[in-house]
């Protein structure tokens, strides 16, 4: 009889399962830190957006932020950010890292009560729910430079909702769970 040499079928099957076992541990990891990556990459061009908008009004904004002026949420800021080359393309186009991008702003107005010029932004995840999903938080910031974060609720998230008016400046206002991040 010959001697063969090599494994048996018992120990492959094995082998299989034990590399299955050790893949549904670590995806669910892997998901978690894109995730997490994600968010980071969201809070980092908001800051990178606030500060932006601080140099256009100080610069080639004439003391007013980048936007419509008129408060409607609306791309119009992102674009003269990048025209103005403080923010990067990517960013301009309203998503980056699996994030969405929106903000408003409101001109100031003179007169009798002059008003001062404001902004907020908001990013929302693409992706809210499932294996794919892209974030699990929204966050927005506004003039004042304070950035919030909400969870999402449900499926649609959109907690963070952007608001205000050029007599009380724009702003951001979500439901109970949100709460201002450290800076």
């Amino acid at each position: 009889m010959k001697n063969q040499k090599g494994f048996s079928l018992i120990e492959l099957l094995i082998v299989v399962v034990i590399i299955g076992i050790i893949a549904a541990i670590a995806i669910p990891n892997l998901l978690a830190a894109r995730r997490a990556a994600n968010e980071g990459s969201a809070v980092s061009s908001l800051r990178t957006m606030h500060g932006a908008q601080a140099t256009y009004q100080a610069t080639a904004g004439n003391g007013d932020y980048a936007g419509s002026g008129a408060g409607a949420v609306d791309q119009v800021g992102l674009t003269r950010l990048n025209s103005a080359g403080l923010v990067d393309g990517q960013l301009a186009l309203g998503a980056k890292s699996g994030y969405k991008f929106e903000g408003n702003s409101f001109i100031h107005v003179t007169g009798a009560s002059p008003t001062p010029a404001t902004f907020a932004f908001r990013a929302t995840p693409q992706v809210t729910a499932g294996i794919t999903q892209t974030g699990t938080r929204d966050f927005a910031i506004a003039t004042d430079g304070v950035l919030s974060a909400s969870p999402l609720v449900g499926a649609g998230g959109g907690v963070i909702t952007l608001g205000g008016s050029a007599a009380n400046g724009a702003s951001y206002s979500g439901g109970t769970a949100m709460a201002a991040m450290g800076n």
